[in-house]
């Protein structure tokens, strides 16, 4: 890390006297803040702090986003720092791009004074913003985006669609394939997609247009299509333009069978599951970059594969991987039984709320796929555990080099909140955190830094997955790419860090 991002002196502020009227102010400049983030990013401008979205964010919400700072600096953000960079903002004229105020305030060399400085502010921002800022490309017409299947997964995807549609020239979710169950179809998906047991309420509108068999969610009309199977879909008839589909299923997954979105009229296919065949296998962050325009048919791999694989990847480019064991403790999933019947697989017959149960795992087989050099140098197993949602990757690993436990936690703290992979690998330091606490997590993997164990050559590192949510995010990030989306983000990363 470069001395830009950590200088004590800089960082130190003058002891709070009284807490409650520091409180009531910062929250005041909370409450000014949300016009103004809103105003920002329906001109497709998206704000946030250390990763953390400020859209759609209450006051409190937004000094919570402060708060989490702390576990990257010494101390937590403070509005007075960041409301005067982000009002100088406001009077800019920014191209669509990402602009993250967390690290942008304590990046600046006159962090103490940002909120008396408003000319050095607009030089700051001059040289870390305006000067990199490439003109946005924003196509002509969004790009048509459809789910195959509406399951766990597929209700995520469409939450996370219909919130990140921001102005609404990059993309649309327009259509969902699904098998008809009933008379009140519609009314009990609208219903699933509205309340969920896990992840809450969803934050936003949804209107049932029976009639047209429509859910309006934010505003967007989204046609529910009825079908047994993709050769039964001609979307170019339901005036859908060579969508992106994002087949959830799980039921198809191979390219002979896949192919069959391309003759429905989709133009890509993402897979939410491990492919087979030479499907190419992508971990966003780590090998999208493999990703050729001639590829229609693609695998977004596993929860597990995206939660390991960048934390790998990290620490093989720094330390080197001689060998390792992954051990995956996850939640139960839709294809055990809520009590002991007949399972093709072994031991999954067995009660899910029940038992721990010992099975296997293709993970780290894919981990090949996205970073050959650790082909066969891998073994793994993993355990479903009686909870229903967020797992844990247990990875011990034999490096090339000795490491301090200090020193490693440092660098995964470095590689978490300022590197490429920032929003992709989490980090957190509390002694308290258990699994419940990562619900709705938005990262591939959060690496458990109270739980790191380093001994000479050979560490072990805890990471925390929501294997629903955090993956649907890795999901849509590939969406994205597939769909040459690709907004610039501020401050740059800091290349070095990792």
């Amino acid at each position: 890390m470069t001395d830009l991002t950590k200088n004590p002196d800089l960082r130190s502020r003058e002891k709070i006297d009284d807490y409650f009227g520091d409180w009531k102010w910062r929250e005041g400049l909370a409450e000014l803040m949300v016009p103004i983030v809103g105003r920002l990013y329906r001109h497709g401008v998206h704000i946030m702090i250390y990763g953390q979205s400020l859209v759609n964010k209450s006051p409190i919400d937004i000094m919570h986003a402060h708060r989490f700072v702390r576990q990257i600096e010494e101390n937590e953000l403070s509005e007075l720092e960041t409301y005067p960079l982000l009002e100088r903002l406001s009077k800019m004229d920014l191209p669509d791009c990402e602009v993250d105020i967390g690290e942008l305030a304590m990046r600046c060399s006159f962090f103490k004074d940002l909120q008396k400085n408003p000319n050095s502010i607009d030089d700051y921002l001059e040289e870390q913003v305006i000067s990199e800022v490439k003109p946005s490309n924003r196509p002509e017409q969004p790009k048509d985006i459809v789910l195959y299947g509406f399951g766990r997964i597929g209700r995520l995807m469409a939450r996370m669609l219909a919130q990140t549609t921001g102005p609404g020239n990059y993309f649309r979710l327009r259509g969902v394939v699904v098998r008809k169950t009933g008379e009140n179809d519609l009314v009990k998906r609208a219903s699933l997609l509205r309340r969920d047991s896990v992840h809450g309420k969803f934050d936003g509108t949804i209107r049932v247009d029976l009639e047209n068999e429509l859910l309006v969610i934010n505003g967007n009309p989204v046609k529910f299509i009825y079908a047994n199977s993709p050769s039964d879909v001609s979307y170019s008839d339901l005036k859908i333009n060579s969508p992106i589909v994002i087949d959830n299923t799980g039921i198809w997954r191979d390219e002979n069978s896949l192919s069959q979105h391309l003759a429905s009229g989709a133009s890509k296919v993402i897979l939410t599951a491990p492919a087979k065949g030479d499907i190419r296998n992508i971990v966003f962050g780590v090998n999208d970059s493999a990703l050729q325009k001639s590829d229609q048919i693609i695998s977004a791999a596993s929860c597990t594969t995206n939660a390991i694989v960048p934390v790998l990847k990290i620490i093989s480019d720094n330390y080197g991987i001689l060998n390792g064991h992954i051990e995956t403790v996850h939640s139960y999933t839709n294809d055990q039984n809520l009590i002991d019947n007949f399972h093709k697989g072994d031991r999954r017959g067995r009660s899910a709320p029940l038992n721990m149960v010992i099975t296997s795992t293709g993970a780290v087989k894919a981990v090949a796929k996205a970073i050959p050099e650790l082909k066969d140098k891998l073994t793994g197993n993993a355990i479903r555990v009686p909870t229903p949602n967020v797992s844990l990757a247990v990875l011990v690993l034999n490096l090339d080099n000795s490491v301090k436990k200090d020193e490693l936690n440092e660098f995964l703290k470095t590689s978490a909140f300022t590197s490429k992979y920032r929003e992709i690998i989490g980090y957190t330091n509390s002694p308290e955190a258990v699994s419940t606490d990562f619900y709705s997590s938005p990262y591939a993997t959060i690496i458990d830094s109270q739980a790191t164990i380093a001994d000479g050559n050979q560490i072990t590192l805890y990471c925390w997955y929501d294997n629903e949510y955090g993956y649907s995010k890795q999901v849509l990030n590939l969406t994205k790419k597939v769909a040459s989306i690709d907004l610039q983000r501020f401050p740059k990363a800091i290349e070095d860090s990792v």
